[in-house]
């Protein structure tokens, strides 16, 4: 892509006192030409790239304008390049990572030491989730409506959205766009969707509101449950919602009490414990709980 060429560009600018076109050319694997225009498009932006003509000429940055390569810290760069590999993750391909060892090449001292991050955004279909991720990426950038499927717990319904905004939180990734349907912006998790395509059909960009991440904008509290735990039970507690979530009982069980948004949802992470929770509140999800440990009992005999 362009920009990431001319990002690439920039930094070698920026670490080399003078570097000429034809060697531009042989490290970004396109032509002297599109170096030269690339070039022209760095001055349109304001940065001021000098060219000498000649013996000993090339093409460097300004004097009085170069960036001190010490902005940005070993460790710093490590953080980027970490970030970047992490997006080779869900793609399966090593993009970034190529990017990146342009950046780096001969700036040993500015890019030193091992590898200490290491960030792997897939999930466990990772299979389905690159090309739909890559599709989605395809329609941002071009303005191409999506059309998919959407499975949600109140059933499967077709989509059509303008698409803004890729989304990784929580540990799933999202897509933030403009839904025909509801006529207001969505977030779409992406393992919910099938038979995703890229329609023909352009839009025209509208204001995008940066969507309300937060849990409570998303998982709105609806009521709040109160249960006993078995003491075996604490590591998960801790690892799904935290230290603060429970207290230890003077037998040594746990209890818990937290807000919730959805009974379906409770229900089933509830019902993962077996026989090691007691849900005390509501009385409403306790009698959930019982009706389905009833209907458990009659499909197993």
């Amino acid at each position: 892509m362009k920009i990431d060429r001319l990002i690439g560009i920039l930094s070698v600018l920026l670490q080399e006192e003078k570097v000429t076109a034809p060697q531009l050319a042989e490290k970004f694997e396109v032509s002297r030409r599109t170096i030269n225009r690339d070039i022209e498009d760095l001055c349109r932006a304001g940065i001021p790239v000098v060219t000498l003509q000649g013996a000993g000429g090339g093409i460097s940055i300004m004097n009085g304008y170069r960036m001190d390569r010490t902005l940005l810290t070993s460790k710093e760069m490590q953080v980027i390049l970490a970030g970047l590999r992490s997006l080779d993750s869900i793609s399966g391909s090593s993009y970034c990572s190529r990017l990146m060892e342009k950046l780096k090449t001969g700036s040993s001292d500015f890019v030193s030491g091992r590898d200490w991050m290491l960030i792997d955004l897939s999930s466990w279909d990772k299979s389905s989730l690159a090309p739909k991720i890559e599709k989605i990426q395809t329609a941002i950038e071009k303005r191409n409506l999506l059309g998919f499927s959407y499975f949600s717990p109140k059933g499967e319904s077709l989509r059509e959205i303008e698409p803004y905004y890729l989304i990784f939180k929580w540990t799933s990734w999202y897509v933030w766009g403009w839904c025909s349907i509801r006529e207001d912006f969505r977030l779409f998790k992406l393992n919910r969707m099938t038979e995703l395509q890229i329609s023909e059909e352009k839009y025209e960009p509208r204001p995008v509101p940066l969507p309300d991440l937060s849990a409570e904008r998303i998982f709105p509290g609806e009521g709040r449950i109160e249960a006993i735990f078995q003491p075996d039970m604490r590591w998960r507690l801790v690892e799904e919602f935290g230290p603060e979530s429970f207290e230890t009982l003077p037998e040594g069980k746990l209890f818990f009490s937290a807000d919730y948004s959805d009974d379906e949802n409770l229900l089933s992470w509830l019902l993962t414990f077996c026989d090691k929770v007691e849900v005390l509140s509501p009385s409403s999800l306790r009698e959930k709980m019982k009706d389905s440990i009833t209907k458990m009992g009659e499909v197993y005999g």
